[in-house]
């Protein structure tokens, strides 16, 4: 016997079916499109201000699916305060985006309580059905938050959907029941919605930190000013110091040899009033000695007033041609004054050899200046640590040394102290290192000094060093920089 052909009733039941079938896979190609679009836009995510956007897509694939609710918004959860966030979709140029309302006691309203229980039994949503009056009570229990026009009309039923995720709840008002398909895509997109806001916190945290790290940097760079102010200003009180030293000796002079003028006034006048013309003159002529040996030393308190002024004065960058020998010396003196202006006790030998054929070259002089300074005050810190702790067998010595080399100078001061540990040999031109105890150093001194050579002036700033013994420091000057 052959096979039975299918009735025609067969036949429609199997297209039915068939036709089921293709409609459901067509259904779950929407909804994983709807889907996969939300999950790209969260990736997409830069920083956390793109929450609302990125949410609003996926409100709006509520109507591509056709889930059309009266009302659409999130809840976050606020477990220290038993609260929740609210943020309620609204129409911006045809478009659903987000905005933040309030925080709302969970116990405001049985919708909420719903929300809670829920929760606590961990089913994947929340229902509250609403019908007549209690619709209306909701609404005026909710008006402070929701912002409802007084003309607003009131379904006679509504029902209150919270779908789960794990900060807070996807909340859809809608005027009828969901059906159990449109309910399994609402559970879908509140899980996608956790990624999303998941990324959301994740990038705040990640912003937060960077402001932090910012918040520091600017922080300390305003430190490091201040410091570097510091440094400046330790530099300049040692400078005046050394000055009020040095300047004394010139204002001596000045004052004895105008003293001495003023008797020999006297004796002229006496002479040329008892008609000897001579012994007149003798004492004329040694007024004018006296004149001469007062402008001399009147020049040299201006040059080392003029010297205090260059090197105190904040640099303009400007470089001119400056005798390099003349300016290690004068530094020199400086800086062993300044210390002894600090303690009286202190003494070191002070060496030079200063090669005369060096030429005057171009440099920022009170940028050199303070760095030469520096490495003078450093270098007698070190000598006078070591008398110290070896007393009179201890001689201190501090040497400065220029020299011509090819296509510039170099500048070498070197002292016999404790020189540089090894293990921090690598570390001595990095901001804010020091070997001193605290208070006595901010550990700006050698890495400004290194800044102006290398970056100021292309040259070279090196350290040669023998711990217990010896530190030489070296600067390379190019000629033309």
């Amino acid at each position: 016997m052959g096979q039975q052909e299918p009735t025609v009733a067969e036949l429609k039941q199997l297209l039915a079916a068939q036709a089921l079938e293709l409609q459901q896979k067509n259904r779950e190609l929407e909804v994983q499109t709807a889907l996969e679009e939300v999950r790209v836009r969260a990736t997409a995510m830069r920083n956390s201000s793109e929450l609302a956007e990125t949410s609003a897509i996926l409100f709006q694939q509520l109507k591509v699916l056709q889930i059309n609710a009266i009302r659409t918004g999130v809840g976050i959860f606020d477990e220290a305060n038993d609260a929740m966030e609210l943020w309620l979709t609204t129409v911006s140029d045809k478009q659903e985006v987000l905005r933040i309302l309030d925080y709302v006691n969970l116990h405001i309203h049985p919708v909420f309580e719903k929300i809670i229980a829920a929760r606590k039994e961990n089913r994947p949503y929340a229902l509250t059905i609403l019908k007549g009056d209690e619709v209306k009570r909701y609404y005026q229990t909710m008006s402070t938050y929701l912002l409802l026009d007084k003309q607003t009309k009131y379904n006679k039923q509504e029902y209150y959907y919270s779908f789960f995720f794990r900060q807070g709840t996807i909340n859809v008002v809608m005027d009828k029941v969901l059906s159990d398909e449109e309910c399994g895509i609402m559970i879908r997109l509140a899980q996608v919605f956790g990624l999303i806001y998941t990324r959301f916190l994740d990038l705040q945290k990640s912003e937060e930190a960077k402001q932090e790290v910012e918040a520091a940097l600017q922080e300390l760079k305003a430190t490091q000013s201040q410091l570097i102010q510091s440094e400046k200003m330790a530099s300049l009180g040692e400078l005046t110091a050394g000055i009020a030293h040095e300047i004394q000796n010139p204002l001596n002079f000045v004052n004895n040899f105008s003293e001495v003028n003023t008797e020999l006034i006297e004796e002229m006048r006496s002479e040329l009033a008892a008609g000897n013309a001579q012994q007149a003159m003798e004492i004329a002529d040694d007024i004018k000695k006296n004149n001469e040996k007062i402008s001399h030393h009147g020049k040299r308190a201006d040059s080392i007033v003029k010297g205090m002024l260059q090197h105190s004065r904040n640099s303009s960058g400007q470089k001119e041609l400056t005798d390099i020998n003349a300016l290690a010396d004068e530094c020199m003196r400086l800086s062993y004054h300044g210390l002894r202006a600090k303690d009286k006790t202190f003494n070191a030998k002070m060496e030079t050899d200063l090669d005369n054929s060096l030429p005057k070259i171009y440099i920022a002089p009170q940028d050199i200046g303070r760095v030469v300074l520096n490495l003078f005050t450093n270098a007698f810190y070190s000598v006078m640590q070591k008398k110290k702790e070896l007393g009179e067998a201890f001689e201190p010595v501090v040497t400065v040394k220029t020299a011509r080399k090819e296509e510039g100078i170099t500048i070498s001061i070197r002292d016999n102290g404790n020189g540089v540990p090894p293990k921090v040999i690598d570390k001595i031109f990095q901001p804010f290192f020091t070997t001193k105890p605290v208070g006595e150093g901010t550990g700006l001194g050698l890495s400004m000094s290194y800044d102006i050579i290398t970056k100021g002036h292309n040259g070279e700033l090196k350290v040669t060093t023998k711990e217990g013994e010896y530190a030489e420091f070296i600067i390379y000057l190019p000629a033309k920089s």
